[in-house]
């Protein structure tokens, strides 16, 4: 494999490589328009860059590390790969590895960017043997790109029509042989022919609190911030098994040390940094615990409506069931049933209040 090159798919701006010199691995980010600058920085230097480097998934890490030693001492690229799972999991840190344990340029773009299928085509086109062509959101690419893929992907040729009307042609161009690297956080909408020209499919898993917190310390060397096993293990555990909001916490507490305290993260400063930014000891924050006082406190219990839930607490409908919903039902605080959400005995237990006897049993 030739040098690596970083590149970033020129599609509108909907993601970003963090970059470092052309022969180190990279670090890549969604774009945020309304992010700073040294925000971008900290975040390329908190992803892990090589695979020894990335904390948890240990199946995972085994199978892929197998898949690019296999495609090394072959001398060909990697198979394409689909790495699907809950977002801020590191399902982008491991296509910027795959590209960088390859030692091959890289190139990243999403879903709803491909429009048409020239922008496919473009980007295809543009590519070198063995490059890794990143795609975010696979399953929201339109229908027409998505099937002009397919040829890409299994024969590494590419058909573009040239004019219009009777005198319409079809051209089909070769293609370098290059990796596809699909993330998805919704696999139940990838069409199926997509999902079976994947070599490996990996499902990305909320992480351990013990993963968590040695992310945790490592991150917090490379912010040069001073933290103890316990501070550590006090974010961890309120991460949601999330390494992205672990890092995020973990910059929260930096900043409430740095102006409360001596600058040093300790069990107790840690807990006290994260209750005043409304973090308790689940992981819940405002918006949760407000979903879980309507449940309980304004409707004692009784089913209750999405649309009226998200109604109570200020909040869109799809918000309420693709970001609280999820994690509130892994942690047994709410249930969802016929006759809509409810909550748990344990969701009246950590707001302190009892159960009305006369509230019907239905968890």
């Amino acid at each position: 494999m030739t040098g690596r090159r970083e590149v970033v798919a020129p599609t509108g701006g909907d993601a970003e490589v963090a970059g470092s010199a052309a022969d180190e691995p990279t670090a890549v980010r969604p774009v945020d328009p309304g992010s700073d600058p040294a925000e971008f920085a900290v975040e390329a230097r908190l992803r892990p860059r090589r695979l020894e480097e990335f904390l948890g998934q240990a199946q995972l890490t085994e199978h892929l590390q197998i898949v690019l030693e296999a495609a090394r001492r072959r001398e060909q690229a990697v198979d394409h790969l689909l790495f699907a799972g809950p977002p801020g999991l590191g399902k982008t840190s491991l296509a910027g590895i795959v590209a960088a344990e390859m030692g091959v340029g890289f190139r990243i773009t999403s879903g709803p960017s491909l429009m048409r299928a020239g922008d496919l085509a473009s980007l295809l086109t543009d590519l070198q043997d063995g490059d890794v062509l990143f795609i975010d959101e696979i399953h929201r690419l339109p229908r027409p790109v998505e099937e002009v893929l397919y040829p890409a992907m299994e024969d590494f040729q590419f058909d573009i029509l040239i004019g219009k009307g009777p005198t319409a042609r079809s051209i089909r161009l070769d293609l370098p042989r290059f990796t596809l690297v699909g993330a998805t956080t919704r696999t139940g909408l990838l069409s199926g022919p997509l999902r079976d020209r994947f070599g490996f499919v990996g499902r990305v898993d909320l992480y351990e609190a013990a993963d968590l917190q040695a992310i945790v310390v490592r991150s917090a060397g490379i912010l040069g911030v001073s933290i103890d096993s316990g501070g550590a293990w006090q974010i961890a555990s309120r991460s949601r098994g999330t390494p992205r909001i672990a890092n995020r916490l973990l910059r929260r507490v930096r900043d409430y040390v740095e102006v409360r305290a001596e600058g040093v993260i300790t069990e107790t400063l840690a807990s006290e940094g994260l209750a005043l930014f409304g973090v308790d000891h689940l992981g819940l924050d405002k918006v949760d615990r407000a979903i879980l006082d309507a449940l309980c406190r304004r409707f004692s219990g009784r089913p209750v409506g999405l649309t009226t839930l998200a109604q109570c607490v200020g909040e869109e409908t799809d918000t309420i069931e693709d970001a609280y919903e999820p994690y509130l039902l892994q942690q047994g605080l709410l249930q969802r049933t016929p006759r809509g959400r409810v909550a748990t005995a344990r969701a009246f237990a950590h707001l302190d209040m009892d159960v009305d006897p006369a509230t019907p049993s239905l968890w």
